[in-house]
């Protein structure tokens, strides 16, 4: 099954003489499952791409499904809730909320969901020892290095079982060691889960844990293959 699907995607940013063609003319199609590695360098467009994806930006031109939903075609308030229930995201600057503790951060997500208090403690203190943060749950963002700040972040996008997780440059603000256990945790989660993964990255420790990787340049896909990575 199709998990995301781009048709002719295209994004232009401004106009006339000053223009900047973002996305041009993008075709792709991800499958349910998938650990995919967007790569390119800075201008590539593998960023926009994502911002498309999850319905942070709209496309200038083309389609875009998710689980198997027209995401070009939503207001503001459905892609909102599509982002809320069927969409995680995990963010290079971690974007915690700095007066939570850790438990409170990945609990936040499904309190927006209506979910009841006895089931949202639960669910985050599961996800939480799932991603090595037992003990640390009532840890202020602040008490936390920025390993475990991002080990949060990756939990609160993945609590409430999205059908897709979207990460940029997850592994920006990490030195080597952490950056390397942080994807294999993502590894392993997507093998134990099925959840679909979609990085933008230009770190190579983490194209070697791709089991796609697809290169972009100048807001086209340049090259996509599957590799034997690292699990």
């Amino acid at each position: 099954m199709s998990m995301v699907t781009c048709k002719n995607l295209s994004k232009t940013f401004g106009e006339g003489d000053l223009a900047v063609h973002a996305l041009s003319e993008v075709n792709l199609d991800v499958q349910s499952g998938s650990f995919v590695c967007l790569s390119g360098p800075s201008g590539s467009g593998k960023t926009t791409l994502l911002n498309m994806i999850g319905g942070l930006d709209t496309p200038s031109d083309g389609e875009i499904t998710v689980a198997e939903r027209r995401v070009d075609q939503m207001n503001k308030a459905q892609l909102a809730d599509m982002r809320l229930h069927h969409i995680g995201f995990v963010f290079q600057a971690y974007n915690l909320i700095p007066v939570l503790t850790a438990k409170e951060n990945v609990e936040f997500v499904m309190q927006l969901q209506g979910m009841h208090s006895k089931a949202r403690a639960d669910k985050s203190l599961s996800i939480l020892k799932e991603v090595g943060l037992s003990g640390m749950e009532n840890r202020r963002p602040a008490e936390l290095s920025g390993g475990q700040q991002q080990r949060v972040a990756v939990a609160r996008a993945l609590v409430s079982e999205p059908n897709l997780v979207l990460a940029d440059e997850p592994t920006a603000n990490l030195d080597s060691h952490t950056a390397e256990n942080l994807m294999d945790l993502l590894r392993n989660l997507n093998e134990r889960h099925g959840t679909t993964f979609i990085i933008s990255t230009h770190d190579k420790l983490v194209m070697s844990h791709a089991k796609r990787l697809i290169k972009m340049r100048d807001g086209k896909i340049e090259d996509d293959v599957q590799q034997n990575s690292a699990a």
